[in-house]
């Protein structure tokens, strides 16, 4: 009898366990953002550094709009340069648990970061039916990036259950 309890004991466990290899996004459903994702103990995490975005026209003036391309253009570029390091670690947008955005100030806003803008490029990787998970994150305007006419730059952390 004692063999049997704990044999049933150790299967729930491995059943409890499978439930909660994966990451738990907390907060409202409506919300473009989680406000707390919850990794498992254990989880495979892969850091993303900060990746700006690819230069539209190579011959534009530098620093230039017609060099990057405004917000939304720009984060969309980054976030397919995102994906495609996020695929080559066997990850996907889905995986993505923390992301920080920074915005310069848009000199055809009024110098005000285009908060509007980068919500469109997010919102088609994000908290689409395709894919529904939306990260933690926070954005933030800053005075500059590295190079004149980069409006953007986004960091992620991605999380998953280990291999076996």
């Amino acid at each position: 009898m004692r063999k049997l309890v704990l044999g049933a004991m150790v299967a729930g466990l491995a059943c409890a366990t499978g439930a909660q290899a994966q990451n738990k996004h907390i907060g409202e459903p409506s919300a473009a953002i989680s406000q707390a994702v919850l990794v498992p103990a254990g989880a495979e995490t892969l850091y993303v550094s900060g990746i700006t975005p690819p230069a539209l026209n190579a011959g534009a003036p530098q620093g230039t709009p017609t060099q990057f391309g405004d917000t939304k253009t720009q984060v969309t570029g980054i976030l397919n340069r995102i994906e495609a390091i996020l695929k080559s670690q066997g990850y996907g947008f889905g995986d993505v648990v923390m992301m920080r955005v920074l915005l310069v100030g848009d000199p055809a806003k009024g110098g005000q970061m285009d908060f509007a803008g980068m919500m469109e490029a997010y919102r088609a990787k994000f908290g689409t039916a395709e894919q529904p998970n939306k990260p933690a994150r926070i954005t933030s305007q800053v005075a500059a990036l590295v190079a004149p006419g980069m409006l953007a730059e986004i960091e992620v952390q991605a999380a998953k259950p280990p291999k076996k």
